[in-house]
């Protein structure tokens, strides 16, 4: 596990100038498919860390690129949430650069996923159809062009939680436009599940997680080992095997 500093290729990209992330590699020689990995709004942190680890553990040279680099969630946050609206700005230089990063690199088959939480999640959705050969979407909000957005996206896995009080109908409307699309894809709704149930711990300032358990924000170890299998059984058979589309 070691941190990639992404700062020459992001900055001749026109990217962030010290773009960086975290790279988990799995054990044994490779290559092994990669993965590319979009944090939640809190950063890349240890939660995030904990993700690409376990991704690694099942086979997926995974890198959690760091949205966040050039100044930190409190600078950067806003304008990385707008570049989400507007599907325009750096932050899809900054994840085009790490993406050709991964699938160049020696370690790597050129297979290359991207799986994103939240904010990431969101994210996920709007670069699926740009050279990734399959998507993991995680309570991530819908851009407002759907199927704009989504036309020519590669395979989508995505979760969502019934519990989340800010995506309500997310997933169905996901499905429907996907559907709509043709394009192949597992949208699951988890009714017990709550906004960032994957997490294994709480995050975010200690004074604000009463709250957040209200808006239901949280971990929930009831569904996420299903979603978890779901993400790798996608990954498998798009990414790891021979046969892979």
């Amino acid at each position: 596990m070691t941190y990639v500093d992404l700062s020459a290729q992001s900055a001749a990209a026109g990217g962030s100038p010290a773009l960086g992330g975290y790279l988990a590699t799995p054990s044994g020689a490779g290559p092994f498919p990669g993965v590319l990995m979009i944090h939640e709004a809190f950063g890349l942190n240890d939660q995030i860390r904990a993700h690409a680890d376990r991704l690694a553990r099942a086979g997926y040279l995974t890198l959690a690129v760091d949205l966040f680099t050039d100044g930190g969630a409190r600078r950067c946050l806003v304008s990385t949430m707008r570049s989400m609206m507007t599907g325009t700005g750096r932050v899809f230089t900054d994840l085009s650069t790490a993406r050709a990063w991964l699938a160049a690199s020696p370690l790597s088959t050129g297979k290359t996923g991207v799986i994103g939480f939240c904010m990431g999640g969101g994210f996920a959705l709007l670069v699926a159809r740009d050279g990734f050969d399959a998507a993991s979407v995680n309570y991530g909000r819908l851009p407002r062009d759907l199927e704009g957005a989504l036309r020519g996206a590669c395979p989508i896995v995505a979760n969502f939680g019934g519990k989340d009080k800010g995506l309500k109908g997310a997933a169905a409307k996901l499905e429907t436009a996907l559907d709509n699309l043709g394009i192949e894809n597992s949208v699951k709704e988890f009714p017990t599940a709550g906004h960032s149930f994957l997490n294994e711990t709480e995050e975010g300032p200690a004074v604000l997680r009463p709250l957040m358990r209200v808006m239901g924000v949280g971990p929930d170890p009831d569904s996420a080992p299903e979603a978890w299998q779901r993400i790798e059984d996608h990954f498998a058979r798009y990414l790891s095997a021979p046969d892979a589309p």
